[in-house]
């Protein structure tokens, strides 16, 4: 989702019915600020589709503009609050639909410690060895190796160099039951735990049935592929027969720990493994993993890490 709500001002777009008395009651505007903001002592008169400036105390709280396609779950899932307390904050009983260019109200939340917590060793460069390479058998990205290290991607290494090597501790989080995975952050936690070249079983949530998958690479979420034929095949028995982008729960079982994950089955792009019964990768996603194709959150598959997660029932 995208926004341009980040500070104490946006711009709202007027609704039927709106005037200046009535945006700044609902959205507990300073309503002397909300004139001046937008010449309304010599121009009080507003008319559907105008844009006005509107300035607010974003302490605990923000003025979220509306989007085409935006609505409460979205916004809800978005900025990690109770769909609920969301949707009753902005009396959604009367008034369930959004319109584009209205605002939301959304409560902030304290940002919470996911208990994640990361030390340093060091390692001595070896004859032959290269950045990527190190950053990939610590399970770490080749991005934060350079960034620990005060590099970039044109410097050189040389045998005897001493780099500090970043060292994710990432603690096992409780779920609502043995059937749910732990909701692990993507970008704090479970790429820590699924590391490139981090061989797992999956379990579909809802079939029960199993496959082994290999992490070959994949930065924003996880590029993943079938270890052999036999698992292709059961990927695409559990799609209905075919592979598929569509989006299924899924368990990720590694090293003792079960993750909540989403899985989709279109084999494309890049391919490490050979004669495995498909050419390309196919994607997991995680807590707040986005797309490779422009960043952005993908929502069916972060409802079904949910799902998994046992946080929708």
């Amino acid at each position: 989702m995208t926004t341009t709500v980040f500070g104490k001002t946006v711009n709202y777009t007027v609704q039927p019915g709106d005037y200046y008395w009535l945006i700044s009651q609902k959205y507990s505007l300073d309503f002397h600020q909300l004139m001046r903001d937008n010449n309304g002592y010599s121009n009080p008169y507003l008319y559907v589709g105008r844009t006005l400036k509107v300035t607010y105390d974003d302490s605990n709280r923000i003025l979220h503009r509306v989007e085409a396609g935006h609505t409460f779950w979205k916004i809800s899932d978005y900025y990690k609050v109770d769909l609920i307390e969301l949707m009753a904050l902005n009396n959604a009983d009367q008034k369930p639909y959004l319109a584009v260019g209205e605002l939301v109200i959304v409560p902030k939340k304290q940002t919470q410690s996911t208990g994640a917590y990361v030390t340093y060793i060091n390692y001595t460069v070896k004859q032959g060895d290269i950045i990527w390479d190190i950053a990939v058998n610590h399970g770490i990205p080749y991005t934060e190796l350079l960034e620990a290290n005060q590099l970039n991607e044109y410097s050189s290494i040389y045998p005897g160099m001493v780099l500090k090597v970043p060292v994710h501790h990432v603690p096992v989080k409780s779920t609502p039951g043995g059937q749910y995975g732990e909701y692990l952050d993507w970008w704090t936690e479970a790429q820590y735990v699924i590391p490139i070249n981090k061989t797992f079983t999956v379990r579909d949530y809802y079939s029960g049935k199993t496959w082994k998958m290999k992490r070959t690479i994949g930065a924003n979420h996880a590029d993943c592929e079938p270890v052999t034929y036999q698992d292709s095949q059961m990927i695409k028995s559990v799609w209905g027969g075919s592979f598929s982008w569509a989006r299924r729960p899924v368990l990720i079982w590694v090293d003792g720990r079960q993750i909540a994950a989403s899985m989709s089955a279109m084999p494309h792009d890049i391919q490490y493994i050979t004669n495995n019964g498909i050419t390309g990768h196919i994607d997991i996603h995680f807590a707040n993993s986005t797309r490779h194709s422009d960043g952005q959150i993908d929502y069916d598959h972060q409802y079904n890490i949910k799902v998994a997660a046992g946080k929708y029932k």
